[in-house]
């Protein structure tokens, strides 16, 4: 199994690029089953989660080839498989929004329970839901969830929770159902509304992303765009996060700062300096961090992927943190691997409490899950020694090259295989 060894207290320093989304492409990826023609995508980091999909909808009989390092052609025949099996679809969560593109293109879909990062529980109610009120049976058999439908028709769904993926499953089907469908109560996030985006840019009309109320009117079909992914907007906040704990300063190249609005109020309030000046967000480490509290909710509040590298980073702020988890009961699993490493961390159910020490040491640790592992990364890189990290796969799951970007800012860090 591959590990990182790193050995911190090596302040950083210089410019690192922020690559593309990869929430934002998994969906992208996904509702490219929906067009005729030629996609192609820019900015599409080639991370496992994404080549994992990819390799998915090739099962599929999807033509996948990467143009440049970031750029990739997807063509899709006028016949695919319409089932995504359990030996693929076992190690990505996002593979179930396979079943809104797949319902829309072939009028059924059958995709295995899908896997990922055990965060908790994450069912597939307000998916189902959503798609049944468009026209689909949708029944759960043998670990698949299988639907089909006759004709997808326009709807009024109520989500009852802003979920993300129930969003952007249902916009797909919508997209090429007949009539009008109005999702209200829905997810907010940047990437919904890049989704929403890559969407109208093959013809599909889709008003309100962004909002609490989407309205979309059902369009015959769609035809393959030429779309760039937004930028990342974790894997920047996880550097911003990485710079204050290290009392380093580094520019980070593609970043929206909107995007990061939470993040960098947080941020300031810690005591982190950031400025943005000709297309680059400058952070730097202070030389003592205050206490913060955070609490995750729904965007635009704190995001949930960030609260494990902001829990790292309090670890050395002065003061006493209270961090709560709203969105995930599962999520506070960097706790003890930040303990091992000397940090004074109390969990109760949701909420932790973080009592800032002077020093965190290095230590032998453990990935399990994509931004825990983030997190302990971060603070290895502020450790005093050695900190070997085990479980390096989930790491790669949504950070590209992450240990060579490092090592460019003049972190001592390697990877062994």
């Amino acid at each position: 199994m591959s590990k990182l060894l790193i050995e911190g207290g090596r302040p950083l320093e210089g410019e690192v690029k922020i690559h593309g989304a990869k929430n934002s492409a998994v969906a992208i990826i996904a509702a490219s089953i929906l067009f005729s023609g030629e996609t192609i995508l820019e900015n599409v980091p080639r991370i496992s989660d994404v080549l994992i999909l990819l390799d998915i909808i090739s099962n599929l009989g999807v033509e996948v080839h990467w143009l440049e390092e970031d750029m990739l052609s997807i063509k899709v025949p006028d016949e695919i498989d319409y089932v995504a099996r359990y030996a693929q679809v076992r190690s990505l969560r996002a593979s179930n929004l396979l079943l809104g593109s797949l319902l829309g293109r072939c009028g059924k879909a059958e995709v295995s329970l899908p896997g990922g990062c055990d965060l908790g529980s994450r069912p597939m109610d307000l998916h189902v839901k959503g798609l049944s009120q468009l026209g689909a049976d949708i029944e759960t058999e043998e670990g698949y969830i299988k639907a089909a439908a006759k004709k997808l028709e326009g709807h009024l769904i109520y989500l009852d929770f802003p979920s993300v993926g129930a969003t952007e499953n249902i916009m797909m089907a919508a997209s090429v159902a007949e009539g009008q469908t109005i999702i209200e109560n829905v997810a907010k996030e940047p990437e919904i509304v890049d989704l929403a985006t890559f969407l109208n840019n093959a013809g599909a009309k889709i008003r309100g992303a962004g909002t609490d109320i989407i309205k979309i009117e059902g369009v015959f079909s769609l035809t393959g765009p030429r779309h760039s992914i937004i930028p990342d907007r974790i894997e920047a906040g996880t550097f911003m996060a990485i710079a204050a704990l290290n009392r380093g300063k580094i520019c980070m190249n593609n970043v929206i700062p909107t995007h990061l609005k939470p993040v960098i109020a947080k941020m300031k309030e810690a005591g982190v300096q950031i400025s943005v000046t000709n297309g680059c967000m400058h952070v730097q480490g202070p030389a003592q961090l205050k206490a913060v509290d955070i609490k995750t909710l729904a965007h635009p509040g704190f995001p949930t992927d960030m609260q494990p590298p902001m829990m790292s980073m309090l670890t050395l702020a002065k003061g006493t943190s209270i961090v709560v988890e709203n969105l995930f009961e599962n999520r506070m699993q960097a706790a003890n691997e930040l303990i091992r490493m000397g940090a004074n961390i109390k969990v109760e159910g949701q909420t932790a409490v973080v009592r800032g020490v002077d020093k965190l040491y290095g230590a032998t640790v453990y990935s399990h899950d994509l931004r825990a592992g983030a997190a302990i990364v971060a603070a290895a890189l502020a450790a005093e020694g050695v900190t070997e990290v085990n479980g390096l796969s989930v790491i790669d799951r949504g950070y590209l090259r992450m240990e060579e970007k490092l090592r460019s800012l003049g972190a001592e860090i390697k990877r062994v295989d």
